[in-house]
């Protein structure tokens, strides 16, 4: 048997001599016959147990009595006998619209009706696949119906033969109307114009109500399956002929799989537009441009040249793409030499003249220029019309909820861990933190910054003040007294090992292993080293470093160091908010556990580690040593900080020689959250270290994943190629060719990350198109992520044609990593409002969001009165018990380009307003000083790089969504008048709706049912 595993990271060739103890290719990798691992589900192998081998924990439940068998084909397998079945979770498959289920089945008996697997809330709304049914009516089916059996539909094809493995499956495609059966990796039948989803036949609001059976059909009287089952698989998406081809081969051949049958478009969710496109109708050239760079650093080519179009005068900037070097060999030595580029959809091929000239980089050093405000001494407010704003909606959502969350099940499995009795009726939580989840004990480490937050926030309310504070103190406390029992004996005189570098195996065991299961875990605490805490034993980062890679057995890990990130930024954060020392005291403990351990890593071990797929996966770790680092002064801290670099991600390799130092894209194919956390870091490292290496990775990683990776909405990954949703395109600049993932976009958890540092960078260099990304990706992926009536919240926001977004954790009971940093998100919405200098002599007007900015140091109060983005103006409102002097900066946003004025007191000012820019204000200000800013919106568009015509739509700052009817395969194509966009909509800028071309559009972040953001343009 042959399991297909690809990675976008890493070779095998790049994993440790000694991974091969540790491999299993059975669940968990990245790819699992070549399909991404965030489009499956579920999976069951049954051969010793019903759980889901994913990260998604859907175990399945046994009904009866059934045996595992020793099977010549697949080793141990399930079989089922007499009344015997298997349920689902009924929550497993909300929110989905189509689904695959693919699996094999040996049938005993040839009695009709048995059910390989049958789904619904009841008899009239069900997906069935009977491999027997009556002779006379041919043998296998699959159906569908909403409405009864009347109405129900589907292929039906021969008899599944008896006492032989068959491979089934079953593909349900709502975009294209479609329902598919394959027996053996063939499509045996399929029915069109089928008029259902699967959302249609489950119960979303109460999923209890859903039954999803393997082996038993929703009729009672129907006979129960008699036989086996084995890699029983759910898939989130439509699969194609070639994946269910290769599903079927790898199992059964250990041959390379090729497949012969129809070739499969490069885009398989749309439809390819070759020609040239209207956007650069009339353009007959482009300027070519000259850039001068050091020797090793490749050059900062401009993304934008000036265009020339037949009858103008004027030139309008032009998007170009740029071939992209694997390496600096071409700048190595002092010279020049042409690149050539190119502008999609047209034959115009613009030039770079590149001068390498032999001097040093620039290294004078930056200092952080900006600091924060305390987020208590910012408050959002209603509307100037005294209606809650979408920033107030979702911050009530998740105070409100967080309010009533028990802390005693966020510390469920550190209790679990260090073998301490569970308070009465605690309930853990579930998803990536149940029991035997590898990963458990990361949604800790966000609550603990999101109560922080909370904390720091509520000031408006005093009973919630206290609510968060009590909380604060009730969780550091517990973390406390377990981390203080780390590498202590047990009982006065007993055994210990403190050294974090001795930590033996667990008591019986004759290797580390990463069991958690309740019978399994070890519990050992006192062999742990001093400092350790954590929800999970010390076995996983010891696996780690010794090659252990992600998966869901017991000799592989997933991603240890990025759990011990969420828990030791989480006790920063509560420290620095809330000023509990509790917290700082169980930070040091465990990062001098992590500097212990890590400091006797050969360097290139570390290389290989931090380029394991999601094994590595550190989140900012880096961020969190140098962060304690500045904290405390303790040298250790900075170094362990440096012990996290990602030398290839980072420097190209181990002499340093290249990678996004030397401004050379690393980031192509990387999985986009396991980077862009270590970005972070590395800013982080400069800011406690101040070697400018480490400023050059944040600047240059920011640079190229913000022109040439990123969509509409501030979000990245969602690629195509390689085959997964979570990772960053083959290549950059090719969103259209090789993004729009069929399992979605734009991973929350990234772009919460992106705008972490996006905001730092602000913080350092004070430039404007940090603060334009920062308002762009707030309000259409943050705002838009959110549920509409709860703090359920996206995993990835699809951007395909005629797509809905997924909403998950609604009570917050059971977390992935996107609801985690969801909770951070939004109990700090007011974070970046306002920024000051560090001398404290200036404020930065960042967002136009209704809200106070109380500065105590300077006793003044700044109050901005706001509709935006339903209204084109603000008001700043000054309140000081002194004349005070500072000045106040305004961001022009890049989109304000119909104009910006400003009034003071009521007069308005000569100045020159440039978009992409900021005003400074400066003279002493006093009580009822006022300032009103008016920025007409307007229309533009937003195109994909590499294929113009297919573009996204903004009114100013906010995305609009066309509200679809329905899924779509194809993009909604939409024509608009090219010398004045508004004149093709009928508007209502108060609500920010408006139609055209028959269709509806409103803010993405109002949007909860079928979009589509991204349409197929036609300028006329």
């Amino acid at each position: 048997m042959q399991i297909s595993i690809i990675s976008c990271i890493v070779t095998l060739a790049m994993l440790f001599s000694s991974a091969a103890a540790f491999a299993d290719t059975t669940n968990g990798d990245q790819f699992l016959d070549g399909i991404g691992e965030t489009a499956l589900s579920a999976r069951y192998l049954f051969s010793n147990n019903t759980n889901d081998w994913t990260r998604n924990t859907l175990n399945a439940k046994l009904s009866g009595t059934a045996s595992y068998l020793a099977d010549e084909q697949f080793g141990n397998v399930i079989s089922l006998s007499g009344e015997s079945y298997l349920t689902l979770p009924g929550s497993a498959l909300n929110g989905l619209d189509s689904l695959s289920i693919t699996g094999w089945i040996y049938i005993s008996s040839p009695a009709p009706w048995q059910r390989f697997f049958d789904i619904g809330n009841s008899t009239r709304s069900y997906l069935y696949c009977t491999p027997m049914g009556q002779q006379r009516e041919n043998g296998c089916r699959l159906r569908i119906a909403k409405n009864g059996y009347g109405s129900e539909d589907g292929p039906t094809t021969f008899r599944v033969p008896a006492k032989k493995w068959t491979h089934i499956a079953a593909v349900l495609d709502s975009k294209r109307k479609k329902l598919s059966l394959y027996i053996d990796g063939i499509n045996v039948g399929s029915s069109s114009n089928i008029d259902c989803k699967l959302s249609d036949l489950l119960d979303q609001d109460n999923p209890d109500n859903n039954h999803i059976y393997l082996g038993k059909s929703l009729y009672d009287g129907d006979q129960t399956l008699q036989g086996r089952l084995y890699d029983v698989r759910f898939y989130n998406i439509a699969l194609n002929p070639k994946n269910i081809a290769e599903i079927h081969h790898n199992a059964i051949s250990d041959e390379e799989f090729v497949y012969t049958g129809k070739e499969i478009t490069p885009n398989n969710d749309t439809e390819q537009y070759n020609g040239p496109h209207q956007l650069y109708a009339g353009l007959v050239e482009v300027d070519d441009t000259e850039v001068q760079t050091s020797t090793g650093t490749l050059p900062q080519l401009p993304y934008y040249l000036p265009g020339k179009y037949k009858n103008s005068s004027t030139k309008e900037p032009v998007r170009v793409i740029w071939p992209s070097p694997k390496d600096n060999s071409q700048v190595k030595t002092p010279g020049s030499y042409t690149i050539t580029g190119t502008v999609p959809a047209t034959d115009l091929k613009p030039k770079a003249i590149v001068t390498v000239v032999d001097s040093p980089n620039n290294t004078t050093a930056k200092q952080q220029a900006l600091i924060p405000f305390a987020l208590g001494e910012v408050t959002l407010n209603t509307d100037s019309q005294g209606r809650k704003t979408p920033f107030i909606k979702n911050r009530d959502k998740f105070i409100l909820t967080l309010a009533q969350t028990n802390p005693d099940s966020f510390l469920y499995n550190f209790r679990d861990a260090f073998g301490q009795d569970q308070p009465a009726n605690v309930r853990p939580l579930g998803v990536w933190d149940s029991q035997t989840t590898k990963l458990r004990g990361h949604a800790t480490g966000h609550y603990l910054t999101a109560i922080a937050q909370a904390y720091a926030s509520t000031t408006y309310d005093q009973k919630l003040h206290e609510n968060f504070a009590n909380k604060i103190d009730y969780m550091i406390d517990v973390l406390y007294d377990l981390a203080q029992r780390s590498g202590k004996p047990a009982t006065t005189g007993g055994d210990c090992v403190a050294d974090p570098t001795k930590v033996p195996f667990g008591p019986g065991k004759n290797s580390y292993n990463s069991d958690l299961s309740k019978d399994g875990i070890r519990t050992d605490y006192w062999n742990w080293g001093t400092g350790f805490i954590s929800g999970y034993p010390p076995d996983q980062f010891i696996m780690l470093e010794k090659g252990a890679t992600y998966g869901g057995s017991n000799r592989q890990v997933w991603a240890p160091y990025y759990t011990l990130h969420k828990i030791l930024a989480g006790l920063m954060d509560c420290y620095e908010v809330a000023g509990n020392e509790k917290a700082l005291e169980i930070a040091k403990g465990m990062g001098l556990w992590v500097y212990n351990r890590l400091a006797v890593v050969p360097t290139e071990n570390r290389i290989k580690m931090w380029n394991m797929y999601i094994a590595g996966e550190y989140g900012g770790m880096n961020e969190a040593m140098a962060r304690l680092n500045l904290i405390t002064g303790d040298k250790r801290f900075l170094e362990c900080a440096k012990l996290f670099d990602n030398i290839d991600f980072f420097f190209g390799n181990q002499k340093h020689e290249h990678g996004l130092a030397c401004n050379v894209d690393t980031i192509r194919g990387k999985h986009a959250n396991q980077h862009i956390p270590q970005i972070i870091g590395s800013l982080e490292t400069y800011k406690a270290a101040g070697t400018p290496q480490y400023m050059q990775v944040a600047e240059n990683f920011w640079n190229i994943c913000s022109h040439s990776y990123m969509y509409c909405i501030g979000g990245v990954a969602g690629a195509r190629n390689p085959n997964n949703a979570e990772c960053f395109t083959a290549q950059p600049d090719t969103l259209f060719t090789n993004g729009l993932s069929q399992g979605g976009q734009n991973e929350t958890c990234a772009t919460y990350n992106l705008l972490k540092l996006a905001r730092q960078l602000f913080m350092f260099e004070k430039q404007p198109k940090y603060m334009d990304y920062y308002e762009q990706a707030l309000y259409n992926h943050i705002l838009s992520s959110v549920a509409e009536n709860n703090p359920g919240n996206t995993y990835h926001v699809p951007l395909n044609p005629g797509a809905h977004k997924s909403f998950s954790n609604a009570h917050m009971n059971g977390f992935t990593c996107c609801n985690g940093t969801a909770l951070e998100s939004n109990t700090k919405l007011q974070d970046t409002i306002y920024l000051k200098n560090t001398d404290d002599s200036a404020v930065y007007v960042n967002m136009f969001i209704p809200s106070s900015l109380n500065w105590k140091s300077k006793d003044v109060i700044i109050t901005q009165s706001t509709s935006m983005p339903y209204s084109d103006s603000t008001k700043l409102s000054i309140t000081t018990n002194k004349n005070t002097k500072f000045t106040i900066y305004l961001r022009v946003p890049k989109w304000a380009v119909n104009g910006y004025s400003v009034s003071i007191n009521n007069t308005k000012q000569n100045i020159k307003a440039i978009p992409g820019t900021y005003i400074p204000l400066n003279r002493n200000w006093q009580t009822s000083d006022t300032i009103e800013i008016t920025m007409p919106m307007d229309f533009h568009l937003s195109p994909i790089m590499d294929q113009p015509n297919i573009a996204s739509i903004f009114y100013g700052p906010v995305l609009l969504a066309v509200q679809e009817p329905d899924s779509r395969v194809n993009w909604r194509k939409i024509t608009l008048n090219a010398d004045n966009l508004a004149s093709s909509f009928e508007c209502d800028p108060a609500t920010l709706t408006f139609t055209t071309n028959g269709v509806t559009l409103k803010p993405f972040y109002e949007t909860y049912g079928y979009h589509s953001v991204y349409m197929d343009i036609t300028l006329e």
